[in-house]
């Protein structure tokens, strides 16, 4: 089909011309695929104008056009491009745009007779259509070619010159504005957004004809951080919507706290632009999989904010997770709708606002009858009366009430001013002081446009925008940085249903550069006043470290400082000192106590009363023993070593009460000299007694002189002699190593350190012990020996047997000691047990000694003293040869001869 053929009459002409964008090459330098979409643009908009339709839009007459931008409507289902008409974020700010255009005409000393007039698109907040729909914006900057173009009777057609817009009003979502701002940078068509946040459009290089009367998401970003850290909370979620704004938020989010340190993000997910069929539900799931991250930092639209609090209710987890939302959120009431219960507690961020008075009179004051030049309003007034509107076309729905247009709004309806009216407000007079002043520097003196604003330069246009500062419609002030950035001011609000005097959004702190937040002014789910917990791990308690699970520096596994260990710093444990233990609750060291044995102590009183025992009995027989002196029963027993052995009695009964004392240099010395001194005095008598004895009757077997040595000195002479070995020995220890007191915090340190103890005692070793004794069980065995050696002597003439027996008693109980002291050496009651058994087994070898020894003697010298009289002597040749004769008598009895009497006699 030719032109001619398309262009049958001079109106369709002219109808088509008017509908369709022109088809020629954008002025300046634009890219080639610019062109070639604008083409592909204009190519799409052929076939509509054949049907008739035409992109809905409001046209306000003006000397100057500014351009505005509003998802009026929802994005459509997939397939569609729009879908429900949105009440808040599209009718109320497009008024509030219409509303501050009425205010700006009105008034006298702004633009005096200059009218500002408007194209205002609907985005319906997909970003591909809304690039379709503000090509209308830059019909007029494209150079036009229609010199093939004919009417059916060959005249040109008539094509009338489409409106020049100067400035843009918008977007409102990011990911829309950045998609505009493309293209508006390549005309030079300055813009200003009153909701788009998104960090990236901060790079002046990229949108540098972009400015905005909101801060950016950086800003919103550092304060969502700081709520977060306010509310001690370390490991959260966050949500974004697919796109500029959602995507770029919760990046400056997880920059930002990574920066700062102390926050983990669990998870990061993403909303798809087109989600599927349950994907907000296994949205859920995800974020369950890290169910201690109770705190959710969400940018997302509204329709998506709505969608993840239903699939939240659905998935009955209603007061797990607590939302923080951004700016999209805000203080809106539509997506919490009728999920209000889920959204208690949630706490989102606003830019610093206020009502607008004037708005909130114009806007209730609207009807269908006044307010016609808005296209969607009757939209809006079925939507929020739940009404039906008789429309040309359109089938009546039965179903639904008739409206009868006499309805008004906040009467019939519920009314609350949308959070971004201001900004739109703002973004209007910001563009409206900029051409202000432009028109006073370039026009001066100028009832209406001059030349030189006919058109408008772009570029020269931002200059004057970035440089407006003015008390906005709220008292604010309104300025831009070189970026085109507003600065960063907002209100934190809580949403709270458990409040009974203020349900709703509540005001709990700001943030300008710093955050201010009201903590008890919170409430959460169920009224509660306590913050819910949002983290990792829960801190360890104290005695515990923390071990840090690797790659996620906010989790970590809390391990106890066991044994005696404390904790050293947040991270590591580490040992207490030898002479200290850890307190109960493991934080620090305290010192060990320090125990020694007690007097009152069961262990201490045994060896005591048997010592006591031993030292009256003793001291008895030494009082016996001298009273009776020259008795014949005290002089047969040898009465100088008998005193020798006695006072080695004593000094082993003595030595308990040593050990027992409390431990100092001076008992530590009497331990080393008298532990083994009164047993080497005691043996060393019984041996010289038991060594002279057998040598007087082996001596007798061979001649009839006395042996060598026998005498009373003599015999003293050799058992000094042996005792100064011992006294050599101890004073050679003194020299080599004194005696001092130790404390051993080893020997009673068991697993619990609650029972760790200090020993107080003397610096002698088990070992050291043994030694000390040595000599005297050299002595204990020797004279052992002896014994057995003249067991065959008569008990009439000698105390060899009774010494024997001492002897073999002696052995049985030390033979007792070694398994008993040696097998306790882990005990933790290791003192005690081997002090009492040294000590009781002493005694137990004194009063053996004391017993077989002295106490008959002593009983025959007292209670029978008619038996201690003077026998007949007999000579030494006379005791040998009836030793002799007895020694032959048991030999014949042991071989069963009969011994024959000798009658030569």
């Amino acid at each position: 089909m030719t032109p001619q053929e398309l262009y049958s009459s001079p109106a369709r002409c002219r109808r088509l011309a008017a509908a369709s964008p022109a088809l020629g090459s954008p002025t300046g330098a634009a890219p080639p695929l610019l062109f070639w979409l604008l083409l592909l643009a204009g190519l799409a908009g052929v076939p509509r104008a054949q049907k008739g339709t035409q992109p809905h839009s409001i046209k306000i007459e003006g000397d100057i056009t500014l351009g505005g931008l509003f998802p009026v409507h929802s994005r459509g289902p997939a397939g569609v491009a729009c879908g429900e008409i949105k009440k808040e974020k599209g009718i109320h700010r497009m008024e509030a745009m219409l509303y501050a255009l009425d205010q700006i005409n009105s008034d006298p000393d702004l633009l005096p007779n200059i009218t500002l007039g408007a194209r205002i698109l609907d985005t319906c907040a997909r970003d591909t259509y809304a690039l379709e729909q503000s090509l209308t914006f830059v019909q007029a900057l494209i150079q036009k070619d229609n010199s093939d173009v004919r009417c059916s009777n060959g005249e040109p057609p008539i094509i009338p010159e489409p409106e020049r817009v100067v400035g843009v009003i918008g977007a409102s979502g990011s990911s829309v504005s950045i998609m505009v701002a493309n293209v508006l940078r390549l005309f030079a068509i300055p813009q200003i957004s009153y909701a788009s946040t998104a960090p990236e459009l901060s790079d002046n290089s990229r949108y540098e004809f972009f400015s905005r009367v909101v801060p950016p998401d950086s800003y919103q970003a550092q304060a969502m951080v700081d709520i977060v850290k306010a509310m001690g909370w370390n490991y959260v979620s966050t949500l974004a919507s697919e796109g500029n704004y959602g995507e770029s938020g919760v990046e400056a989010f997880v920059q930002i706290s990574r920066e700062t340190g102390g926050l983990c993000i669990a998870q990061s997910i993403k909303i798809p632009r087109e989600p599927k069929l349950g994907e907000f539900d296994k949205l859920i799931n995800r974020l369950m999989e890290t169910s201690n991250a109770r705190g959710v930092i969400i940018f997302a639209n509204e329709d998506d904010i709505k969608r993840v609090l239903e699939a939240s209710k659905k998935a009955n987890l209603t007061g797990h997770f607590v939302f923080v939302g951004s700016d999209s959120w805000g203080a809106k009431s539509s997506p919490i709708q009728d999920l209000e219960d889920v959204a208690e507690g949630a706490v989102t961020i606003l830019p610093k606002r206020a009502s607008i008075d004037g708005f909130d009179q114009y806007f209730i004051s609207r009807s269908l009858e006044n307010n016609r030049r808005n296209i969607w309003f009757a939209e809006f007034w079925e939507d929020d009366f739940k009404c039906k509107l008789t429309r040309p076309g359109v089938k009546y729905d039965s179903s639904r009430r008739k409206c009868t247009g006499e309805e008004r709004i906040s009467r019939e309806s519920s009314y609350e001013q949308e959070g971004k009216v201001q900004f739109v407000i703002d973004a209007v007079y910001a563009m409206a002081h900029a051409i202000h002043s432009m028109h006073i520097d370039l026009c001066p003196g100028y009832m209406g446009i001059c030349d030189k604003m006919d058109p408008v330069e772009g570029r020269m246009l931002l200059q004057y925008i970035r440089s407006v500062n003015f008390n906005g419609s709220a008292g604010t002030g309104v300025m831009f940085n070189e970026n085109g950035d507003a600065p960063g001011r907002y209100d934190i609000f809580q949403y709270q249903i458990s409040n009974v005097t203020n349900p709703g959004y509540r005001v709990i702190g700001q943030w300008t550069n710093h955050l201010r937040l009201n903590e008890d002014e919170m409430q959460w789910n169920g009224g509660d006043v306590r913050i819910p917990d949002s983290v990792c791990s829960f801190p360890c308690e104290p005695g515990e470290r923390k071990k840090m699970v690797k790659g996620v520096p906010c989790c970590w596994h809390c391990e106890l400082c066991d044994g005696y260990q404390y904790q050293l710093d947040e991270f590591n444990c580490d040992t207490c000192p030898m002479d200290m233990r850890p307190l109960v609750n493991r934080t620090g060291c305290r010192p060990t106590p320090i125990i020694k044995l007690e007097w009152s102590s069961p262990w201490a009183i045994i060896p005591v009363f048997l010592a006591i025992l031993g030292i009256l009995a003793t001291s008895g027989c030494i009082c016996t023993f001298i009273r009776f002196n020259d008795t014949p029963i005290v002089r047969a027993s040898g009465r100088e070593l008998s005193y020798v052995l006695l006072t080695g009695i004593f000094l082993i009964y003595l030595i308990t009460f040593l050990m027992i004392a409390e431990p100092s240099s001076g008992v530590c010395a009497s331990r080393r000299m008298l532990l083994g001194l009164g047993m080497c005095i005691s043996y060393s008598a019984m041996l010289t007694k038991t060594n002279r004895i057998y040598r007087i009757f082996e001596q007798g077997k061979v001649a009839v002189s006395p042996p060598k040595f026998i005498s009373p000195g003599s015999q003293l002479v050799i058992t000094f002699i042996l005792i100064s070995v011992q006294v050599l020995a101890v004073f050679i220890w003194f020299g080599v190593d004194p005696p001092h007191t130790i404390i051993d915090y080893e020997e009673q340190k068991p697993p619990n350190p609650e029972f760790a103890r200090g020993v107080l005692k003397c610096d002698m070793s088990d070992l050291s012990l043994i030694l000390c004794l040595s000599w005297s069980i050299v002595l204990m065995i020797t004279c052992t020996v002896y014994a057995i050696k003249s067991r065959g002597v008569p008990e009439t003439f000698n105390e060899a047997k009774p010494i024997g027996f001492t002897m073999y008693t002696t052995c049985i109980v030390w033979l007792a000691f070694v398994p008993i002291f040696f097998g306790t050496a882990q005990s933790t009651e290791k003192m005690f047990i081997q002090t009492t058994t040294l000590t009781v087994s002493m005694s137990l070898s004194a009063t053996v000694s004391l017993g077989m020894l002295y106490i008959p003697k002593v009983y025959v010298i007292i209670f029978h003293p008619e038996q201690n009289v003077q026998k007949r002597k007999r000579s030494l040749k006379a005791v040998v040869q009836a030793v002799t004769v007895s020694s032959i008598k048991e030999k014949e009895k042991t071989n069963g001869a009969k011994m024959v009497p000798d009658r030569s006699q």
